[in-house]
């Protein structure tokens, strides 16, 4: 489950630098796509960076996205 609290905590925290900021977003669009895809579902890098888009205003690119994938895979997935 998304950790809501991680996502406003990122948007909000002036300490955080774009790189960092984008990366925790990143990584919460990924268990978003996760969460609404059916079980075993990998999200795409494309379906990551929409949803960073749509939902979180945060435009990410490839790179972030992949590297989200790769750590929620390790992580989570």
């Amino acid at each position: 489950m998304i950790r809501w609290r991680e996502i406003l905590a990122a948007l909000a925290n002036d300490t955080l630098g774009d790189a960092e900021r984008e990366a925790v977003l990143a990584r919460a669009a990924v268990r978003l796509a996760a969460d609404r895809g059916e079980a075993g579902h990998r999200p795409t890098i494309e379906e990551v960076m929409t949803l960073a888009r749509e939902e979180l205003a945060v435009t990410i690119d490839t790179g972030q996205a992949r590297a989200a994938l790769d750590t929620w895979e390790h992580a989570d997935g």
